[in-house]
């Protein structure tokens, strides 16, 4: 039997006993995968091809290495669990209570399981519980919520669940749900250690619940946390670790794991999704917008990861295409938090802050940890001066998640608004560290250094050498290097970063007032250092201007024919026609 045909096999078990057990979401992501493996072209038939792409699919475009097979060498397979089906005798009141849960009725589901002694019925049973904790919080939080939705409700249920699984474990009468589920558990209590080893044992147990394995990535906050993990080997830690790296910032390694993955899930759309907010981090935003494009026209009502794409739009400030992205997720689903930060986006690009505000507002009353809404209301804040609202929502968004450099760059742009740059310099060095290869981050903390608060230029022009290295497509750190080494009255490295910058503006067929700085700075520096000729070179190309830069050209012209030939010169125009 083929890898894939037993990667299918796999998948199709998991699908069913996911589903079985009220795990939607994983069911959900497990079936995506299915339609994603290539199918065998002997088994083609008309009915079965909808999902293929054709030969532009996006992961022939930019993959570097064809990959045929995954999982990688040395990784195995663990074969399907068969799990128990305990349900014979009371499998009646299993299916009332699938389906009072099913409507959102999670204490009758609750109920109705309460003298029954199996593990699926023991699992659907706290796992309702849980839920209908989680439910009562929400409640809660509505009803009390303060300033940008602050609550402190909190999950009743948890307590007693983790009484009743701890026993259970202890007794080793729990299958991998259960533990999933004391994890989840457990970590919602703080107790983070114990979490990471159960959620470890569930997933070496069943690596098929892609919720357990998101839940143990949710609590790998280090490199050291994730390569202590004890982790069987897999194709779905694969998976997962592709998951944690762009998590972890470590964006290069995620990329080349879906890559390798892309092998056996050619057509997969999640795999799609994480290669395009991969490229996305690394700024790669021509390659990132023609996935999307991909994406959506092979997925036309998809809205997971739209956001992103709408992120990317706003940046290349395309406003016909986020319009239209924008109607086109009102049309599949207005009240999503993704469609509403789409939504918010193009409110913003409009320059339609308060608007913006509203939407992202909306995000968030339907997902109170949706991350990018809490970062992009600080950003709109920040464009309407409220500085306050800004640093409120920026810090319930590192509350979220720590290793969000967007929301730390916000706070240093925010407290350096308020005039306070110390702290600002504490929040953008906070960013650089998660996202060091962002040239945009190392030029704002350079600028705080340059403050006149701060005035330390040594450490402004480490930091502007590091956005140099970054890719600086704003194309600054040069120029500013430039200047603050003519500053110190250091000649010869001022000349050396003008001279690059000017190469730049060339190839990049640039104009503007910088080219004449840096043609002014070298021509004098030069005729200084009495290299005449290199001096004249841009003298005359100073000629080509019309303001006082023509006049200060030609007297450095003329004072070079005197110093070379010791007599006065005649008029410099022969150097010009």
């Amino acid at each position: 039997m083929s890898s894939k045909e037993s990667c299918r096999i796999e998948l199709r078990t998991a699908i069913r006993q996911l589903s079985d057990r009220c795990l939607y979401s994983a069911s959900k992501w497990a079936a995506e995968q299915l339609v994603g493996i290539e199918q065998d072209p002997a088994k083609f038939t008309p009915s079965n091809t909808r999902f293929q792409r054709g030969s532009s699919s996006i992961h022939r475009r930019f993959r570097t290495n064809e990959i045929t097979s995954t999982p990688p060498t040395g990784v195995a397979y663990v074969s399907t669990p068969v799990m128990e089906e305990d349900e014979a005798i009371h499998g009646d009141f299993y299916l009332l209570a699938k389906s009072y849960f099913d409507c959102r009725e999670y204490r009758r589901a609750a109920h109705v399981l309460r003298d029954q002694t199996g593990k699926k019925s023991v699992f659907l049973r706290c796992y309702a519980l849980y839920l209908a904790g989680e439910k009562r919080k929400e409640e809660e939080m509505i009803e009390l919520e303060g300033p940008l939705g602050k609550s402190d409700a909190v999950n009743r249920e948890l307590v007693s669940l983790e009484r009743e699984l701890a026993t259970l474990c202890k007794n080793n009468t729990i299958d991998p749900f259960g533990l999933y589920l004391y994890g989840l558990v457990l970590k919602e209590k703080g107790n983070e250690n114990l979490a990471r080893k159960v959620l470890v044992e569930s997933v070496n147990s069943y690596p098929w619940n892609w919720s357990a394995w998101s839940e143990l990535q949710s609590l790998c906050t280090t490199v050291d946390i994730l390569n202590g993990l004890n982790l069987s080997n897999h194709w779905m830690k694969e998976f997962f670790l592709a998951s944690i790296y762009q998590e972890l910032r470590m964006h290069n390694e995620s990329l080349s794991k879906y890559e390798n993955l892309q092998g056996m899930f050619t057509f997969s759309n999640y795999i799609q999704g994480q290669i395009a907010k991969a490229r996305y981090s690394l700024r790669e935003f021509e390659q990132v917008e023609v996935i999307f494009e991909d994406l959506l026209r092979n997925d036309p009502y998809r809205v997971e990861d739209m956001d992103t794409y709408s992120n990317v739009l706003y940046t290349k400030e395309c406003f016909s295409a986020l319009s239209y992205l924008a109607h086109r997720v009102i049309m599949t689903d207005k009240y999503r938090p993704e469609s509403c930060c789409i939504i918010g986006n193009y409110y913003s690009l409009k320059g339609q802050h308060e608007k913006s505000v509203v939407y992202f507002r909306r995000a968030l009353k339907l997902n109170k940890n949706y991350l990018s809404a809490w970062t992009l209301m600080g950003h709109e804040y920040v464009e309407m001066k409220n500085t306050p609202a800004a640093v409120d929502a920026y810090r319930r968004a590192v509350d979220i998640n720590p290793r969000d450099y967007r929301a730390w760059y916000g706070l240093g742009q925010a407290y350096e608004m308020m005039g306070m740059p110390h702290y600002a310099l504490h929040y953008f060095r906070k960013s650089v560290f998660f996202q060091p290869i962002d040239s945009r981050l190392w030029i704002a903390m350079a600028q705080c250094y340059e403050s006149e608060q701060l005035h330390m230029l040594e450490e402004a022009i480490k930091c502007y050498k590091r956005a140099a290295n970054c890719n600086d497509t704003e194309a600054i750190a040069l120029h500013r290097l430039a200047i603050l080494h003519r500053e110190l009255d250091q000649p010869e490295e001022a000349a050396f970063y003008y001279k690059k910058d000017l190469e730049r503006m060339e190839a990049e067929e640039r104009e503007g007032p910088n080219i004449v700085e840096a043609l002014m700075f070298l021509a004098t520096h030069y005729k200084t250092q009495k290299k005449f000729e290199e001096a004249e070179v841009y003298c005359t190309r100073l000629l080509d201007y019309t303001g006082p830069e023509r006049e200060t050209a030609k007297s450095l012209l003329r004072g070079m024919r005197i110093a070379q030939s010791g007599f006065p010169s005649m008029d410099v125009e022969h150097f010009h026609p």
